[in-house]
């Protein structure tokens, strides 16, 4: 089929998006498929210039800002229904992370141009990436959240619904991104401005100290559970996507039956978000030992470091399996494609 790699664009997470779109597109290539690469910021990519859209891989921080609104200014937006690559495309896979590749805005267009894509309708996009509004809804289906408030919020609300060490963070970004651990209230206001540069909305929730772990979901089938070991405190950007910077285990070395657990809270997330397609939910252990849901991500990582194509390879996928069975389940209709599981082993 005729695939197109949407990728790039202009979000902090702008060098992991091109970085997941260049593994996707030569994992499609290796299919089969016809494969075109756009970039958001910059539009259509001819194959002999792919190499060069991330030289050195990704770094140890995000994008320098400058260089982010720089590339604003050729933003595609609206235009991107008449870049012919993707007009003709029989798939759009999207590779964004963050911003408006990972809003609904970009799943919105595409929807309004009548192309079909990788993932999660607008709506269900739009839902997930607000950390916020994700939370109310997973907790109102019966599963565990950590305590949170939203900034504005004083200390002694801070102190006493979500306590500390607490965890600051943007609502609406990934990669951990403007994201802080503060254990002392003297810290606070310093974390709340930092996470305010990234998001108009900043989350302050309780931290959870148990063990991280997450789950994909392709189709209605969870894959194997997988373990995070940061090799700091908390998963930060550079223990993301730099090698070495993070122990990732699966199959998870937990019982049988808390796996099971896991997976079931999983699936239980992304039906309550009517996600459709894939995703990636992450949870923390509690003190009693259960899962704890932390968020989900409707455009994961698929960078050679990243997690979820690390869980299809657990489960008996490779990675060009992995990405043709994301595409295919692009072809059914929405809904019905949402209900229905590829199976994995």
């Amino acid at each position: 089929m005729k695939v197109t790699v949407l990728t790039g664009g202009t979000s902090m997470e702008r060098d992991v998006a091109l970085a997941s779109g260049q593994q996707i597109a030569a994992a499609l290539r290796a299919r089969g498929h016809l494969v075109h690469v756009v970039d958001l910021a910059t539009g259509y990519v001819p194959p002999e210039q792919e190499a060069a859209l991330l030289p050195g891989g990704v770094g140890r921080a995000p994008p320098a800002p400058e260089r982010l609104r720089e590339l604003e200014r050729g933003m595609l937006s609206a235009g991107l229904g008449e870049v012919p690559a993707v007009r003709e495309a029989d798939v759009v896979f999207i590779a964004l992370h963050g911003g408006v590749g990972e809003d609904g805005t970009v799943q919105a267009i595409l929807d309004a141009v009548g192309v079909r894509y990788t993932g999660s309708g607008h709506l269900a996009s739009a839902l997930a990436m607000d950390k916020d509004l994700a939370k109310r809804v997973v907790r109102d289906c019966g599963l565990a959240v950590a305590p949170w408030v939203m900034a504005p919020a004083t200390e002694v609300e801070v102190r006493e619904i979500v306590g500390y060490p607490c965890v600051v963070k943007p609502s609406k970004q990934g990669s951990s991104v403007g994201l802080t651990l503060v254990r002392r209230p003297a810290d606070l206001p310093a974390a709340v401005e930092l996470a305010g540069r990234f998001d108009d909305e900043v989350m302050v929730e309780r931290f959870i100290p148990g063990a991280e772990l997450t789950v994909g979901i392709l189709g209605q089938s969870p894959l194997p559970v997988l373990e995070i070991r940061p090799q700091h405190e908390t998963f930060d950007y550079e223990c993301k996507y730099q090698p070495g910077m993070s122990e990732e285990i699966c199959p998870a070395p937990i019982a049988p039956a808390l796996a099971e657990r896991v997976q079931d809270a999983a699936l239980q997330a992304h039906r309550a978000m009517k996600l459709s397609g894939y995703s990636r939910v992450d949870f923390r252990l509690d003190g009693a030992g259960a899962p704890c849901f932390l968020e989900a991500n409707t455009g994961p990582g698929m960078t050679a470091n990243s997690l979820i194509p690390k869980a299809a390879r657990a489960a008996g996928m490779d990675f060009p399996a992995f990405t043709d069975a994301i595409c295919h389940l692009a072809l059914a209709p929405r809904n019905k494609g949402a209900n229905r599981g590829i199976p994995v082993g």
